[in-house]
């Protein structure tokens, strides 16, 4: 069995945000040179999400909408987290709702998606340089 680790580094230009990763993805598959096996896709920091869905923007303002209504942003006084300083309560609750990673199966050397899945970098707290990692492992 091969493996194959790559990072990538994102800097989202606002508090939250969502990039679509599948074509970084896929490129690291192709990279690995493995053929059957899996991907992982994992978020590298506590207040940023990895998931699949699909890619239309009503869909994602229907995220940042129903994300907001579960945890608002303000007022940070509602949060015990930001007690210690921090403003980001809520985008570590955010991060528990869409999930940390995913893992999606390579079949044929490609990412074996469904018809619409893409896969996406969920920020929640952004302004700053954060890590994605992707580990993929197979033969």
């Amino acid at each position: 069995m091969k493996s194959h680790r790559q990072e990538l580094w994102l800097n989202v230009p606002a508090r939250r945000g969502y990039v679509n990763l599948t074509a970084d993805v896929a490129e690291a598959v192709r990279a690995s040179g493995i053929r059957e096996g899996l991907c992982l896709v994992n978020a590298m920091h506590i207040t940023a999400s990895v998931f699949i869905n699909d890619n239309e923007s009503g869909l994602h303002r229907d995220f940042e909408r129903w994300l907001e209504k579960l945890a608002p942003e303000k007022p940070y006084t509602q949060y015990d987290h930001n007690r210690t300083g921090e403003d980001n309560g809520d985008a570590h609750l955010k991060r528990s709702v869409m999930g940390r990673e995913v893992v999606v199966a390579i079949t044929k050397g490609q990412l074996d998606l469904g018809p619409w899945e893409q896969i996406f970098y969920g920020e929640f707290d952004g302004l700053r340089r954060k890590r994605v990692l992707i580990k993929i492992i197979g033969d």
